[in-house]
């Protein structure tokens, strides 16, 4: 199973049109929020009625009926995903983290920051941002976006990518 997960586009779509025709086919794409209403036409760009797409609203989502937050399935594994910005997420990990223990995922995805991160806690926790592929604000600042894939034993591997 592959699963692309973005961030912070900001209805600036150039940069996520071209990772979605290089990353196909994958079987789910996540958007972390600040879609700013693109999210209308995710599922004509991907062009797979297969493939299940999980958006939630950033705080730049004013008109969005998208959810805040939301836990799914993929594979074995839970995740909570939500934008972060509720959850302090530009001063640090903690609040995040702490929320995801409470709710016993496996995975915590968000995005705000429009810097990647990645990490592996001790007690199993993920946690992830794919960064932003309009806005990037981490060192070289170059678009970036994450692939999850979930091998033929069901484990999960991430990837951070760049544009």
């Amino acid at each position: 199973m592959k699963i692309l997960i973005v961030s912070d586009t900001h209805r600036r779509d150039g940069n996520l049109l071209e990772v979605i025709e290089k990353t196909a086919p994958f079987d789910m794409m996540i958007h972390l929020g600040d879609t700013e209403g693109s999210e209308a036409y995710f599922k004509d760009w991907i062009k797979n009625d297969l493939c299940v797409v999980h958006v939630v609203r950033g705080n730049n989502d004013f008109f969005s009926h998208t959810e805040a937050e939301k836990e799914i399935s993929i594979g074995k594994y839970r995740a909570f995903l939500c934008h972060g910005h509720m959850y302090g997420v530009s001063l640090g990990t903690e609040n995040i983290k702490e929320e995801a223990r409470s709710r016993k995922v496996n995975i915590v995805m968000f995005g705000h920051t429009h810097k990647p991160y990645l990490e592996y806690c001790s007690d199993g926790l993920v946690v992830l941002n794919p960064g932003s592929l309009s806005y990037p604000r981490q060192d070289g600042r170059h678009p970036s976006f994450m692939i999850m894939e979930i091998d033929r034993f069901g484990e999960a591997h991430y990837t951070t990518n760049f544009l």
